[in-house]
């Protein structure tokens, strides 16, 4: 997808959006989910030391823009990642609610056409755009078609109590397992591949 010439995402637009901890306090709900996702996720010094790299070339990444809802589960991991990549690269970080900035959000459809989140937006020092990326690793879309019989009985219609109970005691397990924490480690290399490629 080829942003938009004239982006609604200037820099004095930039400048309104939230820092994280704002966004993670700002969420009654969901903050606790955001808070233990920020707490498990850790850049490795390697990845450290690569998007510091990143962000000392020329075109080089330093700010960015993410668009989400605390209510996603892609969001409640996956901003708390993108808020440690800011935090160990130095970017600047900004957060907007998608359905309060529908504008930003139409520039960065997937496919043209889902209002897929959380996405992140990657910017120049004087704010010329470089890439996004949007939603979730590759990995974790494989996986999920892998475990389309947990989601199933997420799903189903006409759960008794015991089945209601136990299918949300599976998520919550399976949100606190080795592959919840997998995507959160694969959305560091996949955006590190991103930005290495953009900015070259």
């Amino acid at each position: 997808m080829v942003q938009q010439t004239e982006s609604v995402v200037t820099p004095e637009r930039f400048a309104q959006g939230m820092s994280y901890p704002e966004y993670e306090t700002g969420s009654e709900r969901f903050g606790q989910r955001m808070h233990d996702n920020y707490i498990g996720t850790q850049v490795s010094d390697a990845d450290a030391a690569a998007l510091r790299e990143l962000v000392a070339r020329p075109n080089g990444p330093a700010k960015m823009l993410v668009l989400t809802e605390d209510w996603c589960p892609d969001c409640y991991r996956g901003v708390p990642v993108l808020a440690r990549i800011a935090e160990a690269a130095g970017m600047e970080i900004k957060i907007f609610p998608r359905d309060e900035n529908k504008d930003i959000m139409s520039e960065f459809l997937y496919n043209g056409e889902f209002e897929s989140i959380p996405v992140a937006v990657f910017y120049t020092s004087d704010h010329r755009y470089i890439a996004h990326w949007i939603e979730r690793p590759a990995l974790a879309n494989q996986q999920m078609r892998e475990m389309a019989p947990m989601y199933a009985r997420m799903r189903k219609p006409d759960k008794t109590p015991e089945e209601a109970e136990a299918a949300k005691r599976e998520y919550i397990d399976f949100q606190n397992g080795p592959i919840w924490a997998g995507w959160r480690t694969e959305t560091i290399k996949e955006i590190i591949h991103l930005l290495d490629e953009k900015s070259a």
